[in-house]
């Protein structure tokens, strides 16, 4: 039975280098058993992206197009194209190469031999600094220590997805979508392939410190509530503190109601402080939820022949909601 791998690709301004991992990826199924199409999703680009991979697609029709409205953000991107993805499994992998092709063809393996989701693990990360991989090194560990899942360390969204744990998927519907622990969480039959991080062959980095630490913190409040069991022991410190405190100035009589009461005072507004912004991080997405905006707009696609009557045009909210 011929197999359908769809590969889903979130592109953001991704001119510089686009072309390359088309011509990649078109050799490399060009090469392979099974049939394939290749889903790049339009996060909302700027530079030249869209009109190369439409060039593209004049030429192949493996290639197909999903465009969003705006810029959404790169998991919300991966989770679009997986809706439009057709394949008996899917790949999601980034679109400068530093997700190597070569990679796939162990993941089918791994789910020819009864795994439903099969992920990458990264050895080696070239071309990144010192602090991006300090900083990836730490959020995992920190994840694994507050999450109530237990997400595969060193891992990133490449990964390929058997049908039946994308339709799974599908249905979760959170506003800011973690789709690594989305992943981690649906269950399955789950392995790993462990390959060597390339450096981007062009372009710069989409996830930049802000991005990096709004995926983190998107992370941690989806999937645990040690953070907010935290505040209750921040908010003991204070008090106990203070009645410890008390009772040493009383006895020592060696001290300054003044300065003491400062003290106290900045101690005591500064972990409320930080308990005031954990409590908003989980507001704030309970605010999103309530909302019940569509989490993203499509505003066209192409090469999705059975789709290009209207019907997927425009954002419908019983899709993307």
């Amino acid at each position: 039975m011929n197999q359908l791998i769809s590969i889903v690709l979130p592109v953001f301004n991704e001119e510089a280098g686009i072309q390359v991992t088309i011509d990649t990826l078109l050799n490399y199924i060009e090469q392979q058993e099974e049939s394939y199409e290749l889903i790049f999703v339009n996060d909302g680009s700027s530079d030249k992206s869209v009109p190369i991979i439409k060039k593209a697609m004049n030429q192949n029709n493996h290639i197909k197009l999903v465009e969003f409205s705006r810029n959404f953000g790169h998991q919300l991107a991966i989770t679009a194209g997986l809706h439009y993805a057709k394949g008996d499994a899917v790949v999601v992998m980034d679109a400068d190469l530093q997700d190597p092709p070569e990679v796939i063809p162990q993941m089918i393996q791994k789910w020819h031999e009864g795994y439903q989701i099969v992920y990458g693990k990264r050895m080696q990360r070239d071309g990144e600094t010192v602090f991006k991989k300090f900083t990836a090194k730490m959020f995992y560990r920190t994840f694994e220590k507050l999450a109530t899942i237990k997400m595969p360390l060193d891992t990133g969204d490449f990964r390929l997805m058997d049908r039946k744990a994308v339709n799974q998927l599908l249905k979760l519907h959170e506003k800011d979508p973690f789709v690594r622990g989305q992943v981690t969480w649906i269950g399955f039959r789950q392995t790993s392939v462990k390959y060597h991080r390339q450096e981007r062959i062009a372009g710069e980095t989409k996830y930049p410190l802000s991005k990096m630490i709004k995926l983190a913190l998107d992370g941690i409040t989806s999937f645990s509530m040690k953070p907010l069991q935290f505040v209750n022991v921040f908010s003991m410190v204070p008090l106990v503190s203070s009645v410890f405190y008390l009772g040493y100035m009383i006895a020592s009589r060696n001290y300054s109601v003044a300065s003491v009461g400062i003290t106290i005072l900045l101690f005591t507004l500064g972990l409320l402080m930080l308990s005031i912004g954990i409590i908003g991080s989980y507001l704030g997405r309970v605010l999103d939820q309530v909302n019940d905006r569509p989490r993203y707009i499509v505003s066209k696609t192409e090469g999705f022949e059975e789709r290009n009557k209207g019907i997927h045009n425009l954002n419908t909210r019983q899709m993307h909601s």
